[in-house]
């Protein structure tokens, strides 16, 4: 069944029935027949699964011993009804999330499954306390002068409610004096009126903090394009599935999202500002603005007298999305990574405590700076090695078959592709620089899957009867038909010259009946070079110049040297280059560490391998190939510590990029 509740200004679609799904079956004879039974898993899944469990670190038990470390209770059975008596939120369907991986399960997502069920109330430090397995996400409870200052009120009203009174019947009952938004996603809103009412928000009695820009996108994320993403995640986290081994185990960011009602209170303070600090119910925090990365209005927070840094969902026991299969915007790597890194520098130096609004805490300065520092590391790979891949020529589905984590970062467990995947993450990435359209004209404007499909019944196998066909269909003048399916065959045997020229024929008739100029071009490009080879390259604009280069501000220019950066070839690097540019009195520390090329201004690193004294435009040539380094330190232009065979070696990791790939042909 299917209900609609309309709250406030959402709508919300909140899907509660599930479809049976059957098993094998066979007739009396034994002939295989279909049925709407689930199936085993099959031998090729099995072997999956054996790999999963023989390659990945299952003997470290750690994320066991934080994710149940300091649980003060809670009720063994936790099920939260909603106010007209069906279930909220219900923690007893996954009591089958025990023993070994069924084979219908990978045994990865098994183990994150049983640890996203250990659920209740926490003590992560002295007056910090954490409810988690009560929704998606966690709701904490800092103990204020007079009252509780709540973190993160979890999606729905219900399972908030419930959150709270396990905290008051535990730990004596205290008003709600303030709640913090840590972002623009429900799952950090939604329960808010569950803790408090509009009333004593008006009347001064409560203060909202949530970051800039937070209603304008909770808001436009979630009922611009509400009722689409709602059916989608619906999808997304199993709701219309039955929990079980054959169905809904786990969603990796948590168990599911809570079926309750939805809220909302406008903010009373926004913090609009990295190093913002309020006091609240005589609690100081200071706060770090982080927008752009795990949501468009995010931030960061630290309580001093504690020692303990709130992540909000910039770090997670999980590799995040870049791109939610939901729908939404998609998210900055780059940006999510500054954000870590900057955290480190704030807060690094002090804390003792990284807590956040998913998974369970880490504990010890150590620890939490090797977490954030390994999270941001894995963003900044996919960000970089995307678009290096991306300069490279490759398109979003060959990136996303070709890319691979240093092992460094992926066989950590919360590095583990749980919720995000490398795969998806990596799409995104594209699409956020380059879009949907991979720059084969081909596949500009064919037809729509379904009368494409159609079209594929029809086909015969073989090169000989599908370009019989494909002649037929140009007869026809059909020539997006022509130009969906010759490309096959030129992408498996661009040999092929009968299947190149008909697709430039196809290409070159629609590049006449364009009427944009931009689709006419790259029809008529794609037909000459299908026709005659690749272009002479000369003549183009090159974006990288190197006077473009030397106007960058030297952070735009190190990013664009962290993209050049070939992961694969240092991913066992670990490189420190003290960089001084002389005419600017600047000194940047650049770092080459997991696959990822870091940078920052403030930090210093006894003995760099590299120590390099130069002037940035002298920097900026030897970049570019106009100048090479040796004349530079003969004419006393620049100086180096650590020896030519050193700076060689940084420099082989560097791939430059030429526009000379192939576009209409492998």
């Amino acid at each position: 069944m299917t209900r609609m509740r309309a709250v406030g200004i959402f709508l919300t679609v909140l899907a509660l029935g599930c479809a049976g799904i059957g098993g094998d079956g066979a007739d009396r004879g034994g002939r295989r027949v279909l049925s709407r039974d689930s199936k085993v898993a099959t031998e090729a899944t099995r072997e999956v699964q054996s790999r999963f469990a023989r390659d990945l670190p299952f003997e470290n038990a750690r994320d066991f011993e934080l994710a149940n470390r300091g649980r003060i209770g809670g009720p063994e059975v936790l099920r939260v009804p909603a106010s007209d008596g069906t279930m909220a939120w219900d923690m007893t369907a996954y009591a089958f999330v025990e023993g070994e991986a069924p084979d219908t399960v990978n045994p990865s997502l098994w183990r994150q499954a049983k640890l996203n069920n250990i659920h209740g109330l926490f003590e992560v430090t002295d007056d910090i306390y954490q409810v988690r397995g009560y929704d998606l996400s966690n709701i904490s409870f800092i103990r204020g002068r007079t009252g509780w200052i709540v973190i993160d009120p979890l999606i729905s009203m219900e399972a908030a409610g419930a959150a709270l009174e396990l905290v008051n019947e535990t730990l004596g009952p205290r008003p709600v004096t303030a709640v913090i938004y840590s972002h623009s996603h429900a799952d950090h809103f939604g329960g808010v009126r569950g803790l408090v009412s509009v009333e004593d928000v008006d009347a001064g009695r409560v203060r909202i903090v949530a970051p800039t820009g937070f209603m304008h996108h909770a808001v436009s994320e979630n009922v611009m394009a509400g009722n689409v993403m709602t059916r989608r995640a619906s999808y997304m986290f199993g709701r219309l599935l039955p929990a079980g081994p054959r169905g809904r185990v786990d969603s990796g960011l948590g168990k599911t999202t809570s079926v309750g009602r939805v809220s909302m209170i406008a903010p009373t303070d926004v913090i609009s500002e990295t190093g913002a600090t309020l006091t609240i119910d005589g609690i100081e925090i200071v706060f770090q603005n982080t927008p752009n990365a795990e949501a468009p209005a995010e931030m960061m927070f630290y309580f001093p007298h504690r020692k303990a840094f709130y992540a909000a969902e910039e770090a997670n026991a999980v590799l995040h999305n870049l791109y939610t299969l939901r729908g939404a915007q998609v998210r900055n790597g780059a940006d999510w990574a500054r954000w870590l890194d900057e955290a480190i520098d704030l807060f690094g130096g002090d804390f003792e405590l990284v807590f956040g609004g998913h998974h369970w805490p880490r504990w010890g300065r150590e620890e939490g700076i090797a977490y954030l520092a390994s999270q941001r590391d894995l963003y900044k790979y996919i960000h970089d090695q995307t678009l290096h891949l991306a300069n490279l020529g490759l398109t979003p589905l060959e990136i996303a078959d070709r890319i691979e984590l240093p092992k460094s970062i992926s066989m950590q467990w919360f590095n583990r592709g749980y919720y995000g995947t490398l795969n998806h993450n990596s799409k995104a990435t594209y699409q956020l620089y380059l879009g949907f359209f991979d720059g084969n004209p081909s596949n500009l404007n064919p037809h729509p899957p379904v009368e494409a499909g159609r079209r594929y019944v029809e086909l015969a196998g073989g090169a000989a009867p599908l370009l019989t066909h494909a002649r037929a269909a140009y007869g026809r003048g059909d020539y997006r038909w022509v130009a969906e399916v010759v490309k096959h065959l030129v992408f498996a045997d661009p040999r092929n010259e009968q299947a190149r020229w008909l697709l430039a024929d196809a290409l070159e008739q629609l590049g006449y009946q364009s009427e944009s100029g931009p689709w006419r071009n790259f029809y008529l490009t794609g037909a000459q070079e299908l026709r005659d080879g690749k272009s002479d390259f000369a003549g183009i604009v090159d974006t990288a110049s190197p006077d473009l280069l030397a106007r960058m501000p030297s952070e735009m220019l190190f990013d664009y040297l962290a993209i050049s950066l070939d992961g694969e070839k240092a991913a066992d690097a670990q490189i420190t280059l003290d960089l001084s540019f002389t005419d600017l009195e600047e000194r940047w520390l650049i770092e080459i560490e997991n696959g990822v090329l870091r940078y920052h201004e403030s930090r210093r690193v006894e003995d760099p391998t590299i120590a390099l004294s130069i002037a940035r435009a002298d920097f900026v040539g030897v970049l570019s190939g106009q100048v090479g380094l040796p004349k530079l330190l003969r004419e006393d232009r620049a100086s180096l510590e650590g020896g030519l065979l050193a700076i060689a070696r940084f420099g082989r990791l560097f791939r430059r990029f030429t526009p000379d790939f192939e576009i209409v042909m492998p």
